[in-house]
């Protein structure tokens, strides 16, 4: 009895049960609805086409400071790293042994001086006697023959004299060119040799050069586009160069062209480039590298959101909805950011439809069937 009423009470659970159990069976058999995205067509438009280099600054001069005499070096007038300017006083060397010289150079000319005026006399008093017939015509001959070898003295004692006076000024060893001089190579005490020696280093700073190399490929374009008129070579006209540096995300330096090489390097296959920028608070300096940029002409290109490009590997890919609203991977060949979307150069046609939201989802990859909801997308100039 006591068995029956227990079976009588649990059937009721074991039936609710069983019901639960059925229903949960049957949502998980349902297959889920495709999941939707955000889908639109790329905007095709002509842009400028900006090429990008990486390069360094160099300075537009940059000069060696050597003695140009030999000697103990008696002083230093600069502070290691400051700013010099043409004509100012780095080095001193002793001066007393080349004022000596010159003391010595000066007596060489009042000597051959003395030697021309006697001479001239003695070629003076010849035309007379000459004309008594008191001496021969040989005698005189012979007196301005003298002459002429003391006159000779005295231009080289002269030059003698220029050249010690030279050695002398060049004692004081001064700044050839502006620019940022760097720390002392010698101190003071030691003898420099005007063969070897090297006292310190200046680069200038403004302006300074960009140096980059552009590939073959690159040239030729840029060639094309000079030969049709579409964009002036960068040997007959400044053309705008921007360059920003690693901790900058603006192109925030604005220079030009002003040389290209003459010839491709037959190993490397690339052809140097060297733009010029003003940098009057000396904030650029030789040896820092950048990222540059050069204007390459106009080209047409496809416009999409730069967040609806994906890496796939190796490979740029965008998903684009084929006519069974499935997905599939189309890879990229990419342009620069443009009008604030990422130019496709290929890979994609206008007609496309490219999903452009609702990538987030994990279950979106090629060959996965979407509800594609249309949308239009607007280039930043458009908005």
């Amino acid at each position: 009895m006591k068995v029956r009423n227990a079976i009588r009470m649990t059937l009721p659970v074991l039936g609710t049960v069983i019901a639960v159990l059925l229903l949960t069976r049957e949502c998980f058999g349902q297959t889920p609805p495709p999941p939707t995205v955000d889908v639109a067509k790329p905007l095709a438009r002509t842009v400028d086409r900006w090429d990008e280099y990486t390069g360094r600054f160099e300075a537009v001069q940059q000069v060696d400071v050597r003695p140009r005499v030999s000697g103990f070096l008696t002083s230093i007038a600069f502070t290691d790293g400051q700013i010099v300017k043409p004509g100012d006083l780095l080095f001193t060397i002793d001066a007393r042994p080349y004022e000596i010289a010159v003391d010595s150079a000066k007596a060489d000319v009042a000597k051959a001086k003395a030697q021309v005026a006697q001479a001239a006399t003695d070629v003076a008093r010849a035309q007379q006697l000459i004309g008594n017939q008191a001496i021969t015509q040989r005698d005189v001959d012979a007196r301005k023959a003298t002459l002429d070898v003391a006159q000779a003295q005295e231009l080289s004692a002269e030059a003698a004299l220029r050249n010690a006076q030279l050695n002398l000024e060049w004692t004081r060893v001064t700044a050839p060119i502006g620019g940022r001089v760097s720390d002392r190579k010698v101190d003071v005490g030691n003898l420099v040799d005007s063969a070897s020696s090297v006292l310190t280093r200046i680069v200038s700073l403004d302006p300074i050069h960009f140096i980059f190399d552009a590939s073959e490929a690159d040239y030729l374009r840029y060639s094309r586009l000079a030969t049709d008129r579409k964009r002036a070579s960068s040997r007959d006209a400044p053309t705008p160069v921007d360059v920003r540096l690693a901790d900058e995300a603006d192109w925030t330096w604005h220079g030009a062209m002003n040389f290209v090489d003459n010839q491709l390097g037959a190993r490397t296959g690339v052809i140097r480039g060297r733009a010029v920028f003003a940098n009057p608070d000396h904030f650029l300096v030789p040896g820092e590298f950048g990222r540059a940029r050069l204007f390459g002409g106009k080209i047409d290109v496809l416009l999409i959101p730069d967040a609806a490009v994906l890496s796939d590997q190796a490979n740029r890919i965008a998903l684009v909805v084929g006519p069974d609203a499935k997905l599939a991977a189309r890879p990229l060949q990419l342009g620069p950011i443009a009008l604030g979307m990422r130019a496709v150069t290929g890979g994609l046609s206008v007609d496309d439809r490219v999903v452009v939201g609702g990538l987030a989802n994990p279950f979106i990859r090629p060959g996965v069937q979407v509800t594609p909801h249309d949308i239009e997308i607007k280039a930043a100039a458009e908005r």
